[in-house]
């Protein structure tokens, strides 16, 4: 089948060849079973068929294992035998050993090309989510972001969003009157779970160059799809950095790629594995907007395939979009697993063949319960499928080797060197500096004013005698004291008290009359 992905053998002595119709590939998937079940290998022949047939794929290698894509197998591994026998079973006539072309990559720059993006793409509801703010802190988060934008500062690190809070913080009276009560407790958690998320070795995951998209929907010159493999064993020590990034690198998908309706095959592939974490403690809001992505990015070429232990892991919505579904056997230890365990069995199309729970309950390591989509995207009926051995090397890469892989990749030295252009902290400690450098010379002005207003005071010079501040008039040298006192008595006349006299003599003299 050229259009179609060989899964493995299912049927009557696994003698029936299943495979993933490319042309639906595009409608996510779902493979899923409890630990040591064959889980990754199901995901090492995925990434290898779509590979083959052209589609990049990027994975997460949770467990170091995956990086033996890059290597072909080899004839004296010790499960040699039992792979060609597995190949004869199920009817893999053209089995043989392969390497794939790989990319590697890591968040933190040891095991692959550094991967990075910008505080800005990453976004308000990502970032509070990576840093489990509360409904308050996230509201602050969102003023910064929007004052970023006003003010044109970009968002690159963490330093940028460091120093923006710390502005939002100095300013919070004058923005509360447009944005809110803004307060310093909330400011100062933000910067607390900031400073863990540096202390964790999270900043590094922040800045520039950022990851251009085309670089994980690359080829090889042969044509096939590069298998682009994120280094997770390190990065599964901060689960919620891991799933917050995968997250916003679907969501980058979305938003970046165009529409292409019902390609023949995928754009790309994305598998997230450990995808419980995505949903843990999850907000309403990220979750809707996790099945949004799911339920649109299908057109734009992209199939996502969930990776986890139980499907119960996936909330309802976003299951019933997963379409190709390979099931690994799940424990039923306890009342919880066997009510999960039913509830698996009935999301698949019955086999009269099989009890489809008891299946899923007694399939052996490298066996599943699969079930693919068929002509106008009808799920398939449910098989018990013996899963077709790899062509790449089982197991990690040596160290040597991958820094081979990664010194012949197209990317090498295109994200090793940091950059560091004029972004928000830089545009703040300008303006601070500024600020500073106003306040200097209006200080300096204020000094010049006082000295000059000093120096005057200090040089005036008085002349003459002092006199008192008496308001009343010393006599004239030349006056008599028969003249001072005259005066003095017409000035008395003239006065209150003199036409109060005046008037009782003029009264007193016609009443005589």
């Amino acid at each position: 089948m050229s259009d179609g992905i060989f899964v493995g053998g299912g049927g009557q002595g696994y003698g029936e060849q299943q495979y993933l119709a490319l042309k639906y590939a595009n409608r996510h998937g779902l493979i899923a079973g409890a630990t040591g079940t064959g889980k990754t290998v199901t995901l090492q022949i995925l990434a290898e068929g779509f590979s083959a047939a052209g589609v990049p794929v990027f994975l997460a290698d949770v467990k170091g294992d995956l990086s033996g894509l890059a290597a072909a197998g080899r004839a004296d591994f010790k499960l040699h035998e039992a792979f060609t026998s597995r190949a004869q079973t199920i009817g893999f006539d053209d089995y043989s050993y392969d390497s794939f072309p790989v990319t590697f990559w890591d968040l933190f720059g040891a095991q692959g090309h550094p991967v990075r993006t910008t505080v800005a793409e990453m976004g308000p509801l990502l970032i509070s989510r990576l840093l489990e703010l509360s409904e308050a802190q996230e509201g602050i988060l969102n003023i910064a972001f929007r004052l970023a934008d006003e003010e044109g500062m970009p968002l690159l690190d963490l330093e940028d969003l460091q120093a923006l809070l710390v502005w939002v913080g100095e300013n919070r009276d004058t923005l509360g009157l447009r944005y809110g009560n803004i307060s310093v407790q909330s400011v100062g958690a933000i910067q607390r779970r900031l400073l863990v998320l540096e202390n964790e070795g999270g900043a590094g995951i922040f800045g520039e160059p950022a990851l251009e998209l085309s670089d994980i929907m690359a080829h090889a010159p042969d044509g096939r799809g590069r298998i682009n493999i994120l280094a997770a064993d390190t990065l599964m020590a901060s689960p919620r950095l891991y799933a917050t990034f995968l997250l916003w690198l679907l969501s980058e998908l979305f938003e970046e790629l165009p529409e292409v309706g019902d390609p023949d095959k995928p754009k790309l592939v994305f598998f997230f594995d450990e995808a419980h974490l995505l949903f843990d403690d999850a907000p309403k809001a990220l979750v809707d907007k996790v099945e949004q992505v799911a339920r649109l990015i299908r057109s734009k070429g992209v199939g996502v395939y969930f990776i986890t232990q139980n499907p119960d892991d996936i909330p309802e919505d976003i299951l019933g979009q997963l379409g190709n579904r390979v099931q690994h056997a799940l424990r039923a230890f306890t009342a919880r697993d066997r009510k999960a365990l039913r509830m698996a069995a009935e999301t698949y199309r019955e086999n009269p063949d099989f009890d489809t729970e008891a299946a899923i309950r007694e399939v052996g390591v490298g066996e599943a319960v699969t079930s693919m989509l068929e002509k106008k995207g009808v799920p398939g009926v449910v098989q018990r499928t013996l899963i077709r051995p790899p062509s790449s090397q089982l197991g990690p890469l040596g160290s040597e080797e991958r820094a081979a892989v990664m010194a012949a990749s197209p990317v090498a030295g295109k994200y090793e060197e940091r950059l560091d252009r004029r972004s928000a902290h830089e545009i703040l400690a300008e303006r601070a500096a500024a600020a500073a450098k106003e306040a200097e010379a209006a200080e300096a002005r204020e000094e010049e004013m006082e000295a000059a207003e000093r120096e005057f005071n200090a040089g005036r010079r008085y002349s003459g005698t002092r006199v008192s501040r008496s308001t009343a008039k010393p006599a004239r040298r030349g006056d008599s004291f028969g003249e001072a006192m005259a005066k003095n008595v017409m000035k008395e006349l003239t006065g209150t008290t003199g036409r109060r006299i005046v008037r009782g003599i003029l009264g007193g003299i016609f009443k005589a009359r």
